[in-house]
C-alpha cells in the first residue's frame, strides 16, 4: 500500500504537476494584453505623417513621400516571392498633385537602376531633371509624368543596414539645389524614419 501511495505521489508531482503549471501559464498568457494591430498602425502612421509634414515645411518642398518594400504574389512555377514597393505615406502642398495612388505594388525590377544606386550610396540627387549632365537613374520619365523639377531620394535602412524603403523630397514649382548640410540633415530624417518603421514591423 505504501508503495502504491509513493507511486501515486510521484505520478501526481511528476506528470500532473507540470501539466497544471503549463495550463496555468496558458491561462495567464491568454489574459495578457495582446498588441492592437489597428492602434499600432494608426500610431505609426501619425508619427510618420508628422515627420514628412515637418520635412515638407522645413525644406519648402512640394511633395514628400515614403515607400516601403514588400512582397506581392509569387513567381510561377518556383513560388518565389516577388519584390515590390508601394508609397505608404505622402505629404503634398496645395499646388502639387498626389502620386501615391500611382505607385502601389510596383515591381522593384522596374526601377532597378535607381534602387541599386540607393542601395549602394544611400542618396540620389537630381537638382534639375532637364540637365543632361546629371545622372537620373531612370527617373526622368517619372519626373516628367509627375511634374517634378528636382528630386532627392534617400534610402531608409534599419540599424542592421537592411534597405526597407525610400524617402523622396520633390520640388515641382521650381528647380531646387540642396547643399551638403541639407542632404546630411535629410539622411538623418531617413534614419529616424527607419527606426520608427522597424519598431512597428518588429512587433
Amino acid at each position: 500500500m505504501e508503495n502504491f501511495a509513493t507511486v501515486a505521489v510521484a505520478f501526481i508531482t511528476g506528470v500532473i504537476g507540470p501539466i497544471a503549471v503549463l495550463y496555468i501559464k496558458h491561462v495567464l498568457d491568454s489574459r495578457k494584453k495582446k498588441p492592437d494591430m489597428v492602434m499600432d498602425t494608426l500610431r505609426v502612421s501619425e508619427l510618420i505623417n508628422q515627420k514628412i509634414d515637418h520635412i515638407r515645411d522645413e525644406f519648402n518642398a512640394d511633395r514628400v513621400w515614403i515607400s516601403q518594400f514588400h512582397n506581392g504574389g509569387n513567381f510561377y512555377p518556383t513560388g518565389r516571392s516577388m519584390a515590390k514597393f508601394s508609397i505608404m505615406y505622402e505629404a503634398v502642398s496645395s499646388n502639387a498633385s498626389s502620386v501615391q495612388s500611382n505607385f502601389k505594388n510596383i515591381p522593384v525590377n522596374l526601377f532597378s537602376r535607381s534602387i541599386n544606386e540607393l542601395l549602394q550610396n544611400d542618396v540620389i540627387e537630381v537638382a534639375d531633371f532637364k540637365d543632361e549632365t546629371i545622372a537620373t537613374y531612370g527617373l526622368k520619365y517619372v519626373a516628367e509624368e509627375t511634374g517634378c523639377k528636382s528630386s532627392y531620394l534617400f534610402a531608409i535602412k534599419t540599424i542592421e543596414d537592411r534597405f526597407i524603403g525610400i524617402l523622396s523630397v520633390e520640388f515641382t514649382k521650381r528647380k531646387t539645389r540642396l547643399n551638403m548640410e541639407d542632404i546630411n540633415h535629410l539622411q538623418n530624417h531617413a534614419s529616424s524614419i527607419g527606426g520608427v518603421l522597424m519598431t512597428y514591423l518588429a512587433q
